[in-house]
């Protein structure tokens, strides 16, 4: 089988595509055919050594894939050959075949296309765990969303949209609000690209007060950086802001602005959900694809990349080309990055 290999840390163009022997499951694994596998920044971190798991090398990036079951191992009571499935594997995605445990696994229902169910797990996953465990989202608050063109970011947009929340938007470019916009956000800010100075950050931090009127009850915050401490400028007195990542760095909050505005920062790790809580991860699962089945969410696979361009598609995240999800449809010949 072929597999997109990472020999030693680097740019996603150090991957390389080879020929290796197909994996054969174990007790209680199953072998998925992959159809297609979604992008996210983690990969890019792990890829370059810069993420806080390091698989043994060599490996295939990919956190998150969709196909079809191959083979199955011994004692594996709930899939069978020729189930349709989606599984979040930490690594490996970018691959023909895949192994992993029939526990982190979850059958696709046929309402859900494969290419799809690639591009759901994580950023829904992360969008819901943000939104409804970690910050107690209610009916009738306002949500501000940074990144919100990105994948989690979308993803927040929809499910708080649905969830009945007032969402806004903030994103880098005209471009990208439009799209939240049509994605069910109420209103968008566009801020300037970082790094912000100080007079920058205040400046951003009046208009998410001014457009939430009084401020957001509610940040998701995969962004970081400079933004992060703009968030807490604008918050409303006595409001959450849900840490889901870094993508413009690790962020340098004052105290001080917790402290005069009443803030409560959250984490919001999904990773740590699908690794330690198994019944809260599927619970999890299942209200998204109930909401998905209703119309309520809907994945916004802006870029398709082939098994060999899956550098290119890593390269256009870590450019911040993508809006919505970019997904690897390792079942394509050729590359077509629309």
């Amino acid at each position: 089988m072929k597999a997109l290999l990472s020999h030693e840390p680097g740019p996603p163009e150090s991957l390389v595509l080879e020929d290796i022997r197909s994996p054969e499951p174990g007790d209680g694994e199953i072998c998925i055919a992959v159809t297609a596998c979604g992008v996210n920044f983690p990969d890019l971190l792990m890829v370059a050594d810069r993420y806080q798991f390091r698989p043994p090398r060599p490996f295939a990036p990919g956190a998150e894939v969709a196909g079809i079951v191959a083979r199955v191992g011994p004692n594996v009571s709930s899939f069978a050959p020729g189930d349709r499935v989606m599984a979040i594997c930490s690594w490996g995605g970018m691959a023909e075949e895949l192994v992993v445990h029939q526990s982190k696994c979850i059958a696709v229902p046929d309402f859900l296309p494969l290419a799809e169910a690639a591009a759901f797990q994580m950023t829904y996953g992360t969008a819901w765990h943000a939104l409804v465990t970690a910050g107690r989202l209610v009916a009738g608050e306002t949500v501000l969303v940074l990144g919100a063109a990105g994948g989690v970011g979308m993803a927040a947009v929809e499910i708080a949209t649905a969830l009945g929340a007032h969402v806004i938007a903030a994103v880098s470019t005209e471009e990208k609000a439009a799209i939240a916009m049509e994605r069910g956000a109420t209103s968008a800010i566009v801020y300037p690209r970082g790094p912000l100075d100080r007079d920058q950050r205040r400046a951003l931090g009046i208009e998410i007060r001014k457009a939430g009127k009084g401020g957001p009850h509610l940040v998701i915050d995969p962004v970081g950086g400079d933004y992060s401490e703009a968030a807490v400028r604008g918050i409303r007195r006595g409001g959450r802001l849900a840490i889901v990542g870094f993508t413009a760095g690790i962020a340098s909050i004052p105290m001080n602005l917790v402290l005069l505005n009443e803030a409560t920062i959250v984490p919001a790790a999904w990773g740590a959900v699908v690794a330690h809580d198994p019944d809260g991860f599927r619970r999890t699962i299942s209200d998204l694809l109930r909401l998905y089945e209703g119309g309520g969410i809907r994945p916004y696979i802006s870029h398709r990349f082939s098994l060999q361009d899956g550098a290119a598609a890593l390269r256009s995240l870590s450019d911040r080309a993508t809006i919505g999800k970019t997904i690897v449809d390792v079942t394509q010949v050729q590359g077509d990055p629309s």
